[in-house]
């Protein structure tokens, strides 16, 4: 199973404050969105990123919150201004990191957390290559399976295709500067704000 740290971790550059961008990835099903809830529910200091995406608001859904909800042409903009750190397409609709608001924390010393998929993190590594990204693992294939099928709100075609994509993303491990293996939320959460700290 992965490694829970490497040497090359220690030697990633911060900004002027200390602080440098943290990202979390790692397949679907492994259990990112279950670490950052609790994570800003442990930890209400440390700041996550809010994508803006072209796909209209579902219903509680609050612009700014969720979500920033903006126009196939303000899309359009915000990538021609290179006002995105990153960006990527799913499902017809496209979603992205803003640039300034991640800048702007990073600037003010808040710790900061981009939690997003591997073609995103590989953005990032270019935009911002002081960024230190991790790879959150799951425990084993067959575990990661378990929870996808668990999940039961979507059909075998789907689960399929999350799987082929998480054969991908675990193929890719080794781009990330450490990885931590998701056996227990909590763990992940403490080593998790020890690095961003």
């Amino acid at each position: 199973m992965p490694s829970s740290g490497s040497p090359e971790a220690a030697h990633v550059s911060s900004g002027p404050t200390g602080n440098r961008l943290t990202v979390l990835s790692g397949p679907s099903g492994v259990g990112k969105s279950t670490v950052v809830a609790e994570l800003r529910r442990s930890h209400p200091e440390v700041w996550l990123s809010v994508s803006v995406t072209t796909r209209a608001p579902r219903p509680g859904e609050t612009h700014g919150v969720e979500y920033y909800f903006v126009s196939d042409e303000e899309f359009d903009r915000l990538v021609a201004a290179g006002e995105l750190l990153e960006w990527a397409e799913f499902a017809g609709n496209r979603y992205g990191t803003p640039r300034a608001p991640v800048e702007r924390k990073l600037a003010d010393g808040v710790p900061t957390l981009l939690e997003i998929d591997l073609q995103g993190a590989r953005q990032v590594r270019e935009t911002m290559p002081e960024a230190l990204l991790v790879f959150l693992a799951p425990p084993s294939w067959e575990e990661l399976e378990s929870r996808l099928r668990g999940r039961g709100t979507e059909p075998e075609h789907v689960i399929e295709r999350r799987l082929a994509a998480g054969r991908v993303e675990l193929a890719a491990e080794k781009e990330f500067d450490l990885s931590l293996v998701n056996t227990a939320v909590n763990e992940v959460c403490v080593r998790l704000i020890a690095l961003m700290k």
